[in-house]
């Protein structure tokens, strides 16, 4: 609805759209308990928006330059009032759009995935501060200046082509890869996984792949990416919502399909010379996905995945992974030795898989005392219940359980 409206009344008025949204999704709590669900509620919801930004414009000089065009917006649906207001195909190029003008070049690059995942999908502020580890009020002013340049610099609202479309896609693909491991692993809240962001995500990416402005390996490797580890979410946690290990989860709950579309993207995403970090890890969840069971992993594919992955991307959380990988084929000690020898370590300090899986090699050598150590450390820093869960109860017992983390 923010993309389509932003169409409408122009970028200028982006903000805008996405406040007569929010107010329009307001009133239909407000009022359909009273008079009951409309026909069609998203039309409706629509037709709100749109009629409270109608308002606001009408009052702005800057609405003379547009009142024609939403004059006739108005008066070409106004026979239908729950009828659909625009056709798919309008809705999914005015989401490409909004998805780009987010990573236009313009933008700085610690601000355009935020404002993705703002405007496209709905974030709070606390919600993407959570996700780049770093304050609200940091995050807010990235917004703050992000529409500023957006407006300041009239950014045109279209998608983009040639090399243009190269350099924008690369942040577009970045912003969906963070909305996905927010809904795949949750940074706070009630519930470890948050299966409808996971599910908006492969629609957002799935819908970029469709499109010739987005049909690039990359995408299909991203896309896959999603698909892959989507399909192993029915087996993460319990009947209880406890968190289950990789070893532990009943592998015939997988969801085949999704494991199929997986692989069909992931064999998409083969055309060309190109390898990017969304292939490798693509690669590691087919290998995962591939094994019969948690003893058949391809755990040196697995290690060596990572090992080229590492060349990519020199954050110490992948440092962190590669160390389980690597434990897994030469033993815990050698992954405690990986660990120590991480580079720019200070990071992960304060995040508990750190300590969770120094916990594990630790518990597995027999370490008992250690591992607590380290357990007591990774539940103080847990946010979600079921992960403290199992923490509280791996602090318990510390016995000779590797928990693999990639």
């Amino acid at each position: 609805m923010v993309a389509t409206l932003t169409g409408i009344f122009g970028i200028g008025h982006l903000s805008l759209a996405e406040d007569v949204v929010q107010e329009a999704l307001a009133r239909a709590l407000q009022t359909w308990p009273f008079y009951g669900v409309p026909q069609n509620p998203s039309a409706w919801i629509m037709r709100t928006a749109r009629n409270l930004a109608l308002d606001v414009v009408r009052r702005e000089k800057v609405f003379r330059e547009k009142e024609p065009e939403v004059i006739r917006l108005a008066e070409d649906k106004s026979s239908e009032p729950y009828g659909a207001i625009f056709a798919e195909h309008e809705i999914a190029d005015d989401r490409l759009r909004l998805m780009f003008l987010c990573c236009h070049p313009l933008i700085p690059a610690e601000a355009q995935a935020a404002l993705a995942l703002k405007t496209l999908c709905g974030f709070s502020i606390a919600e993407i501060a959570r996700a780049f580890l770093t304050t609200e009020a940091a995050i807010a002013k990235r917004l703050t200046r992000a529409k500023q340049k957006i407006t300041g610099a009239k950014i045109p609202f279209e998608i983009p082509a040639g090399v243009e479309l190269t350099r924008r896609l690369d942040g577009v693909l970045h912003s969906l890869y963070l909305l996905f491991n927010e809904g795949y692993k949750a940074s706070a809240g009630e519930n470890l996984v948050r299966e409808d962001i996971c599910t908006e995500a492969i629609r957002l990416a799935s819908l970029l792949a469709e499109h010739s402005a987005g049909n690039h390996p990359e995408t299909h490797a991203l896309l896959a990416l999603m698909l892959l580890n989507t399909s192993r979410l029915p087996a993460r946690t319990d009947a209880e919502g406890r968190l289950l290990r990789l070893r532990d989860q009943d592998r015939a709950l997988w969801d085949q399909s999704l494991i199929s579309r997986g692989m069909f993207h992931l064999a998409q995403s083969a055309v060309g010379g190109k390898i990017s970090e969304y292939h490798l890890q693509a690669g590691i969840a087919a290998c995962h996905c591939a094994a019969k069971n948690y003893e058949s992993t391809d755990w040196p594919g697995i290690l060596s995945c990572y090992d080229s992955l590492l060349e990519l991307d020199h954050s110490p959380v992948v440092a962190l992974n590669r160390a389980v990988a690597l434990a897994e084929v030469k033993g815990p000690q050698a992954g405690i030795d990986a660990i120590h020898a991480i580079k720019n370590r200070q990071p992960l300090e304060s995040y508990y898989l750190f300590h969770a899986v120094l916990g594990e090699f630790q518990s597995q050598l027999n370490h008992g005392s250690e591992a607590a150590v380290h357990f007591r450390k990774a539940f103080e820093l847990a946010e979600i219940n079921s992960e403290k869960a199992f923490l509280a109860k791996r602090l318990e017992n510390c016995g000779p359980v590797l928990e693999a983390v990639a």
